[in-house]
Protein backbone atom coordinates (compact mmCIF):
# COMPACT_ATOMS: atom_id res chain seq x y z
CA UNK A 1 0.00 0.00 0.00
CA UNK A 2 1.57 3.47 -0.95
CA UNK A 3 2.77 5.16 2.00
CA UNK A 4 1.08 8.98 0.44
CA UNK A 5 -2.01 9.49 -1.43
CA UNK A 6 -2.49 12.29 -3.61
CA UNK A 7 -4.18 13.91 -6.33
CA UNK A 8 -4.59 16.98 -8.70
CA UNK A 9 -6.61 19.47 -8.65
CA UNK A 10 -7.43 21.28 -12.42
CA UNK A 11 -10.12 23.09 -14.28
CA UNK A 12 -10.37 21.33 -18.08
CA UNK A 13 -13.58 20.70 -20.16
CA UNK A 14 -13.70 17.17 -22.72
CA UNK A 15 -12.75 18.94 -25.88
CA UNK A 16 -15.11 16.51 -27.53
CA UNK A 17 -17.81 17.21 -25.62
CA UNK A 18 -17.32 20.57 -26.33
CA UNK A 19 -17.15 20.11 -29.60
CA UNK A 20 -20.21 18.12 -30.12
CA UNK A 21 -22.01 20.37 -27.92
CA UNK A 22 -21.04 23.61 -30.00
CA UNK A 23 -22.37 21.57 -33.42
CA UNK A 24 -25.67 20.27 -31.87
CA UNK A 25 -26.40 24.07 -31.10
CA UNK A 26 -24.91 25.11 -34.49
CA UNK A 27 -27.89 22.94 -35.66
CA UNK A 28 -30.64 23.78 -33.95
CA UNK A 29 -29.71 27.25 -34.78
CA UNK A 30 -29.37 26.14 -38.39
CA UNK A 31 -33.18 24.73 -38.29
CA UNK A 32 -35.19 26.71 -35.22
CA UNK A 33 -38.14 28.41 -36.77
CA UNK A 34 -37.30 32.13 -34.53
CA UNK A 35 -34.17 31.70 -36.05
CA UNK A 36 -34.69 31.37 -40.03
CA UNK A 37 -33.54 34.49 -42.40
CA UNK A 38 -31.26 35.94 -39.11
CA UNK A 39 -27.36 36.25 -38.71
CA UNK A 40 -27.43 33.67 -35.29
CA UNK A 41 -24.54 31.94 -35.64
CA UNK A 42 -21.89 30.03 -33.40
CA UNK A 43 -17.76 29.92 -34.60
CA UNK A 44 -15.98 27.65 -32.68
CA UNK A 45 -12.23 28.02 -32.33
CA UNK A 46 -10.47 25.22 -30.90
CA UNK A 47 -7.11 26.80 -30.89
CA UNK A 48 -8.25 29.79 -28.84
CA UNK A 49 -10.95 27.86 -26.77
CA UNK A 50 -13.09 30.43 -27.89
CA UNK A 51 -16.35 30.76 -29.30
CA UNK A 52 -17.77 33.24 -31.55
CA UNK A 53 -21.36 33.85 -31.11
CA UNK A 54 -23.37 36.42 -34.01
CA UNK A 55 -26.94 37.47 -34.14
CA UNK A 56 -29.26 40.23 -34.89
CA UNK A 57 -29.83 42.15 -31.70
CA UNK A 58 -28.69 41.45 -27.72
CA UNK A 59 -32.05 39.58 -26.94
CA UNK A 60 -31.00 36.90 -29.94
CA UNK A 61 -27.65 37.00 -28.95
CA UNK A 62 -28.71 35.30 -25.33
CA UNK A 63 -31.51 33.21 -27.23
CA UNK A 64 -28.57 31.18 -29.11
CA UNK A 65 -26.03 31.25 -25.99
CA UNK A 66 -29.01 29.68 -23.94
CA UNK A 67 -29.16 27.19 -26.18
CA UNK A 68 -25.34 26.44 -26.43
CA UNK A 69 -25.68 26.59 -22.37
CA UNK A 70 -28.72 23.72 -22.82
CA UNK A 71 -26.88 21.81 -25.21
CA UNK A 72 -23.51 21.79 -22.78
CA UNK A 73 -25.69 21.12 -19.99
CA UNK A 74 -26.79 17.56 -21.70
CA UNK A 75 -23.19 16.21 -22.95
CA UNK A 76 -21.85 16.62 -19.35
CA UNK A 77 -19.80 20.17 -19.86
CA UNK A 78 -19.62 22.27 -16.91
CA UNK A 79 -21.60 25.57 -17.71
CA UNK A 80 -19.52 27.66 -15.84
CA UNK A 81 -16.60 27.20 -18.29
CA UNK A 82 -18.06 29.89 -20.61
CA UNK A 83 -15.94 33.40 -19.74
CA UNK A 84 -18.45 35.75 -21.54
CA UNK A 85 -16.71 38.99 -23.05
CA UNK A 86 -18.28 42.13 -24.43
CA UNK A 87 -20.91 42.43 -26.82
CA UNK A 88 -20.01 44.42 -29.59
CA UNK A 89 -21.72 45.80 -32.38
CA UNK A 90 -21.21 43.83 -35.56
CA UNK A 91 -22.04 44.59 -39.41
CA UNK A 92 -25.58 44.60 -40.90
CA UNK A 93 -27.01 46.13 -37.83
CA UNK A 94 -25.46 42.91 -36.05
CA UNK A 95 -24.17 42.00 -32.52
CA UNK A 96 -21.44 39.57 -31.82
CA UNK A 97 -19.99 38.72 -28.51
CA UNK A 98 -16.31 36.28 -28.12
CA UNK A 99 -17.29 33.57 -25.16
CA UNK A 100 -13.84 31.99 -23.88
CA UNK A 101 -13.78 28.53 -22.71
CA UNK A 102 -12.17 28.55 -19.24
CA UNK A 103 -8.98 25.83 -18.94
CA UNK A 104 -6.27 25.76 -16.43
CA UNK A 105 -6.25 27.16 -12.54
CA UNK A 106 -4.72 30.77 -12.75
CA UNK A 107 -1.76 31.21 -10.25
CA UNK A 108 -3.74 33.55 -8.01
CA UNK A 109 -6.38 31.43 -7.50
CA UNK A 110 -3.95 28.63 -7.34
CA UNK A 111 -2.26 30.37 -4.50
CA UNK A 112 -6.11 30.74 -2.77
CA UNK A 113 -6.49 26.85 -3.07
CA UNK A 114 -3.42 26.23 -1.29
CA UNK A 115 -4.38 28.58 1.23
CA UNK A 116 -7.77 27.70 1.92
CA UNK A 117 -6.44 23.83 2.03
CA UNK A 118 -3.60 24.91 5.04
CA UNK A 119 -6.26 27.04 6.91
CA UNK A 120 -8.63 23.91 7.30
CA UNK A 121 -5.47 22.76 9.77
CA UNK A 122 -5.57 18.81 8.39
CA UNK A 123 -2.50 17.06 7.69
CA UNK A 124 -1.85 17.87 3.89
CA UNK A 125 0.44 19.43 1.71
CA UNK A 126 -0.62 21.27 -1.17
CA UNK A 127 1.60 22.68 -3.87
CA UNK A 128 1.17 24.48 -7.01
CA UNK A 129 2.29 22.27 -10.22
CA UNK A 130 1.91 25.12 -13.75
CA UNK A 131 -2.03 24.64 -14.28
CA UNK A 132 -2.92 22.68 -11.53
CA UNK A 133 -2.98 22.03 -7.88
CA UNK A 134 -1.40 19.03 -6.20
CA UNK A 135 -2.67 17.72 -2.66
CA UNK A 136 -0.82 14.77 -0.71
CA UNK A 137 -1.75 13.01 2.56
CA UNK A 138 -1.03 9.82 4.17
CA UNK A 139 -5.04 9.52 4.75
CA UNK A 140 -7.29 9.05 2.01
CA UNK A 141 -10.10 10.88 4.24
CA UNK A 142 -8.32 13.89 4.61
CA UNK A 143 -8.08 13.95 0.67
CA UNK A 144 -11.88 13.73 0.70
CA UNK A 145 -12.17 16.24 3.35
CA UNK A 146 -10.59 18.42 0.87
CA UNK A 147 -12.46 17.80 -2.12
CA UNK A 148 -15.05 18.39 -0.29
CA UNK A 149 -14.22 21.72 0.87
CA UNK A 150 -13.15 23.00 -2.37
CA UNK A 151 -16.64 21.64 -3.92
CA UNK A 152 -18.32 24.60 -1.88
CA UNK A 153 -15.62 26.83 -1.08
CA UNK A 154 -13.64 26.44 -4.60
CA UNK A 155 -13.37 29.00 -7.51
CA UNK A 156 -16.11 30.14 -9.90
CA UNK A 157 -15.14 27.86 -12.87
CA UNK A 158 -15.03 24.53 -12.96
CA UNK A 159 -12.90 22.19 -10.93
CA UNK A 160 -11.78 18.08 -11.56
CA UNK A 161 -10.16 15.98 -9.69
CA UNK A 162 -7.95 13.53 -10.91
CA UNK A 163 -5.46 11.23 -10.61
CA UNK A 164 -6.18 10.16 -7.28
CA UNK A 165 -3.85 7.47 -5.86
Amino acid sequence: MADNHSFDVVSEINQVEMHNAVTQAQHECAVRYDFKGTRAAIEYNKQDESLKITADHNAQLETVIQVLKEKMAKRGVPVNALVRGKIEEATHDSVRETVKIHSGIETDDARKIVKDIKQMKIKVQAQIMDDKVRVTAKKIDDLQAVIAHLKENGPKYPLQFVNFS
